[in-house]
Parts: C-alpha cells; sequence; structure tokens
C-alpha cells in the first residue's frame, strides 16, 4: 500500500499586529524621510559656499514639509512615525543650517545661540513634563508658530541673497530683529507653560 503524501505544509496566517501596521513607512512617512536626509546635502552645500543650491534644496524641502502633511490629512495615513518624524526633521532642518550659515559667518552668532536654546528648552520642557505629569504633548503656541515662519523666511531671505544675488540689506537686518524677538517670545512662553504645567502636577499630588 503506498502511504498518502500530504498536499503540501499548513500555512498558518498570523495577522499584523495593528501597532506595526501603523508603524509603517508610508509615502507621507517617506518624503518626511527624504526630508530629513536633505539636512546634510543642505548643510555640505552651505559650507561649500554653494548658496544657490542650498536654497533650492531648502525650498524643496519646505515644499516636501507641506506635502506630507496634505497628504497624510487628504488620504489619511497619519502614523505615530510620521508624528514622531515631522518635528524632528523640521528641528533638524532649522537648526543645521541656522549653525552653519552661523559658522560661514553668514548670520551672527548671537541669534544662532538664541535659536539652538530656544529649541533646547523646548525639548527638555517636554522630556521634563513627560517624566514628571506624564500629560500629553500640547499644540505649538501662537507666537511658535510665528517664530518658524520668521525663522524659515531668514533663511530663505539670506540663502537666496548669497545665491542668486538679491541686494537688501535692510530686509536681513529686519528679519533678523524679528527672529531674535519672536525667538525670545517662543522660549519664554514655552518656559511659562512648562512651569505651570509642573505647577498644577504638584497641587494634584
Amino acid at each position: 500500500m503506498v502511504p498518502e503524501m500530504p498536499d503540501g505544509p499548513t500555512v498558518r496566517v498570523i495577522p499584523r499586529q495593528a501597532g506595526w501596521t501603523r508603524l509603517e513607512f508610508n509615502l507621507p512617512n517617506l518624503i518626511t524621510l527624504a526630508r530629513l536626509l536633505c539636512v546634510p546635502l543642505a548643510i555640505w552645500l552651505i559650507l561649500e559656499a554653494r548658496y544657490g543650491l542650498a536654497f533650492w534644496v531648502f525650498v524643496a524641502a519646505g515644499v516636501s514639509d507641506a506635502l506630507d502633511g496634505y497628504i497624510a490629512k487628504r488620504f489619511d495615513q497619519r502614523t505615530p512615525l510620521g508624528a514622531l518624524l515631522d518635528p524632528i526633521a523640521d528641528k533638524a532642518l532649522l537648526a543645521g543650517v541656522y549653525i552653519t550659515l552661523g559658522l560661514a559667518d553668514q548670520l551672527p552668532h548671537w541669534l544662532v545661540i538664541l535659536v539652538v536654546l530656544r529649541d533646547l528648552l523646548i525639548i527638555g520642557g517636554y522630556l521634563l513634563i513627560q517624566g514628571s505629569t506624564g500629560a500629553r504633548p500640547l499644540g505649538p503656541l501662537f507666537i511658535s508658530k510665528i517664530n518658524t515662519l520668521v525663522q524659515i523666511a531668514l533663511i530663505g531671505f539670506v540663502l537666496a541673497r548669497l545665491g542668486l544675488g538679491f541686494e537688501a540689506g535692510w530686509m536681513t537686518a529686519l528679519l533678523i530683529a524679528a527672529a531674535a524677538v519672536t525667538t525670545v517670545l517662543s522660549g519664554l512662553s514655552y518656559l511659562a507653560r512648562c512651569t505651570r504645567l509642573l505647577m498644577e502636577s504638584k497641587r494634584a499630588w
């Protein structure tokens, strides 16, 4: 009697975990990752004094920021990974370009220090709030949104002036002053928010 052969190995389908599915690299996340990879490119171009190319890389990064946000919202592709990568890419790009322009003596060093200290204050405050209270992160302050726009405008104008030949020294001075004022106000506002949340947490205990 010939023994009966099985049809084939038994295949068991294991459903994907919900958490892993949400962390997949979808199109918005890939665009954000590409923006993050633009940071070293922009830094290298500035250090090599190729300001025209650096300007267009910075513009492309800005367009990608708007594009990934639109796709994520329009097609419901928002993920925890995207929520983490997006602010990291934005902060890395701004901080990297500001520091590099400072090293190239195209921005005053005191302004670069203000910008970096503000970002460190926000990150430190976030970690402190999360570790002490476990509160969910709050949205950006209105003054912070203005500050980000001014910082972006300053970088774009400086790179365009250096790389494309724009001549308007008074505009650079105006944007530097606006960036400094809004950076200080934003940092103080975040400091006040952090202090208030910590005080509320202590009273709750």
